[in-house]
């Protein structure tokens, strides 16, 4: 006896060090209470790999705006100083004294010039395309991992969600379990049940009180992962605002699903914008040889004029304007292969692309059946936990009428709690499945 009273008082100091740590959380104590849409709006501000993808998606926006710039003529501007010495003339042989022919010492120039690309096998046009391309593949990717983002956020509020429904079952349970050892102690006062019995229920009562110390950490660490995705400090306590049946509705059909994820699919949409920069990048190389057109000009201030003879230190100033034109005849052969490596990237992508949609339509059909066998797994526990209850009512009516024994009494009990876990467990599989579906789907 002596033995079960002192463990029962060490799951008891065990259970009181636990609370009185929850009770001492500092500025995190006064609980935050959110619904899963707050926790996604938060989750969508303060994800650091969220805001990464969105300076990604900012980079693309500025590289679209540089392609764009490539039409502007390319002007520059600039000018020289220059000292001349005279120049001997040798009249006699190298190694006689020369003659010093006297010129002008002093030289300067100063000018501007610029080039207007007016055709260069569309290179320019399809830079800002591929640039265009790739603003979209950034934008799908920042899609996806918000999507990505938001279930992992659900996941973490379920599993807190779960572990406070637990908390709240093993307290009842808990309650409930010190009020029938209350009647069990007076039955053993009249001699009518025996000591083993008050024993094995204090035994379970002490079991109970060490899972709730468990259940109480389970809520902190889940709180804490939580946290981390809002933007909270790590003790914030979070209250769950959302019912917890609150996604397991009945399912569309799976060509239903199956349209959306072709529609919205962002992995998709990511490998179809893929395979288009492919073609992009195949136009690009064949533009290598093409003919090249461009206007230029050149406009400048010099001294001395030495441009035309006879020459006179005077200062003076020319304009020069024209068409270019050129064609890289090398390019012929030596785009040969470039343009081959260039084909059959892009057949490698057209087939990424295709396992893609395989990829696609498998997760599709795997969340949608798991859904439906997470809401039937609901229905199969909310049956288990009324059967447990009429177990519990027979087996504890036949104990106190001395027809069954304890340990007939404590399985009931266990069973009874253990059905009640299950559905909580069961109804947070089936939202979490719920939107694991429509993170496939691309409607998270």
């Amino acid at each position: 006896m002596h033995r079960y009273t002192k463990l029962v008082a060490v799951y008891g100091c065990l259970l009181a060090s636990a609370s009185r740590s929850s009770a001492q959380q500092g500025p995190g104590s006064i609980p935050l209470s959110l619904s899963l849409q707050e926790v996604w709006q938060k989750s969508d501000v303060h994800s650091k790999v969220i805001q990464m993808q969105r300076l990604q998606v900012q980079r693309s926006k500025e590289a679209i705006r540089d392609a764009v710039t490539e039409r502007l003529p390319e002007l520059s501007v600039g000018g020289n100083f220059e000292q001349a010495s005279n120049i001997p003339v040798y009249e006699h042989g190298l190694f006689n004294k020369p003659t010093q022919h006297e010129v002008i010492h002093t030289l300067y120039k100063i000018g501007a010039d610029g080039y207007l690309n007016i055709y260069n096998g569309s290179k320019t046009n399809l830079k800002i395309a591929e640039e265009k391309v790739r603003d979209k593949i950034a934008i799908e990717q920042q899609n996806l991992t918000i999507s990505d983002i938001r279930y992992r956020a659900a996941s973490r509020y379920l599993e807190l969600q779960r572990s406070l429904i637990f908390k709240q079952l093993m307290i009842k349970d808990i309650a409930d379990q010190e009020k029938q050892l209350e009647e069990i102690r007076h039955f053993l006062k009249n001699g009518v049940v025996l000591k083993s019995d008050v024993l094995r229920v204090e035994l379970k009562l002490s079991r109970q009180k060490l899972s709730l110390v468990t259940i109480e950490n389970d809520i902190s660490l889940s709180n804490q992962k939580l946290n981390i995705l809002i933007g909270e400090p790590d003790e914030q306590v979070v209250i769950p605002t959302d019912p917890t049946n609150a996604e397991t509705t009945h399912p569309e059909t799976y060509e239903a699903y199956l349209a959306e994820a072709v529609s919205h699919s962002f992995q998709y949409h990511m490998s179809e914008q893929e395979t288009e920069l492919k073609k992009i990048e195949l136009k690009t190389v064949k533009a290598n040889v093409s003919l090249k057109i461009g206007l230029y000009g050149d406009f400048y201030y010099a001294n001395p004029q030495i441009f035309l003879y006879p020459y006179n230190p005077h200062l003076y100033s020319l304009g020069i304007a024209g068409v270019r034109a050129s064609f890289p005849i090398s390019a012929i052969y030596l785009n040969r292969h470039k343009e081959k490596i260039a084909e059959l990237e892009l057949k490698k992508q057209e087939i990424e692309h295709a396992d893609t949609e395989d990829q696609v339509r498998k997760q599709v059909k795997e969340a949608y059946l798991r859904y439906k066998e997470a809401l039937i797994g609901v229905d199969v526990a909310k049956v288990n936990v009324e059967q447990a209850k009429e177990n519990h009512r027979i087996v504890n009516n036949t104990y106190f009428n001395q027809t069954s024994l304890v340990t007939d009494l404590l399985d009931a009990s266990v069973q009874l709690l253990q059905t009640h876990f299950d559905l909580a467990t069961a109804e947070m599989a089936a939202s979490l499945q719920y939107y694991q579906l429509q993170n496939v789907i691309g409607n998270l």
